[in-house]
């Protein structure tokens, strides 16, 4: 068994999980603002050092060397290498398997995200199960910003909860909500709802967006709405069949604990 699961006072408090792809001009100074964010971060000035996971999804530019190189030279830096490229959601799969923290956050590689906003989402998070990040101002393309509304509009509206902004990557989760769970293509979209099936629902925050200065954006609206709209149906159903039950385990009669077992067994 590891280790960490066994002391949890041996965990990171805190594990940032980074996918990217092909992010070699973005993702070495999104780590020059990441690293003193969370090593300003309580826990981690208290002695308890906390962790970024950033996962490579089969990157065919420079981002492989980048990560080698700054993961030899930034404490509580690892790196995970997906192959083949598999998805976003793969990568955030397996950033949640392999981060040891208590507390889980992800955020985009491509730096449009605020790493400081990181330490607000984590002062709403007592209490709650999950907060999730809301672009209040978002600085991206128009033919995006209504792409995203019609979907938000489309899935609340199909999944029987109401969401701002589940694109949005800015986000904080307890361990116990998501680091178990098993992900399929194109899931990492249904985040908010995921959690409100497994626990309850999570809280909303609004944070900061900026836009993209370095590299290429990987989106495109008109390539992802069918198998988005596909997946959708697919996490309505999960939510339709999700299993809601307590356990209660009854207390045994105290005379009954006395006896010998093959008695007890007869």
């Amino acid at each position: 068994m590891d280790q960490r699961t066994e002391d949890s006072s041996a965990r990171p408090a805190v594990s940032v999980v980074i996918p990217v792809f092909n992010e070699q001009e973005s993702i070495g100074p999104l780590l020059d603002e990441l690293v003193p964010v969370i090593a300003a971060l309580p826990s981690a000035t208290s002695g308890r050092e906390h962790e970024i996971v950033v996962v490579d999804d089969g990157s065919s530019d420079e981002t492989p060397s980048i990560l080698r190189r700054l993961a030899e030279t930034t404490r509580g830096l690892r790196v995970l290498t997906l192959s083949p490229n598999a998805g976003q959601s793969a990568a955030f799969e397996a950033g949640f398997r392999a981060a040891g923290g208590e507390v889980l956050i992800t955020i985009d590689g491509d730096g449009q995200n605020d790493p400081a906003d990181i330490p607000r989402l984590l002062a709403a998070l007592p209490g709650e199960v999950a907060v999730f990040g809301v672009r209040a101002r978002r600085a991206d393309p128009g033919i995006r910003k209504v792409a995203q509304r019609i979907a938000n509009a489309v899935r609340n509206r199909l999944l029987g909860s109401r969401y701002q902004d589940v694109g949005c990557s800015l986000k904080a989760f307890r361990r116990e909500v998501i680091a178990d769970v098993t992900l399929y293509d194109g899931m990492h979209r249904f985040f908010p709802y995921i959690v409100e099936m497994r626990a309850r629902r999570g809280v909303e925050l609004d944070v900061s967006h900026r836009p993209r200065e370095r590299g290429t954006s990987k989106y495109s609206p008109l390539g992802r709405g069918l198998p988005a709209f596909k997946d959708l149906w697919m996490v309505r159903r999960m939510r339709q069949r999700a299993l809601r039950y307590t356990a209660v385990e009854r207390p045994v009669a105290r005379e009954s604990l006395d006896r010998p077992i093959e008695e007890v067994s007869r």
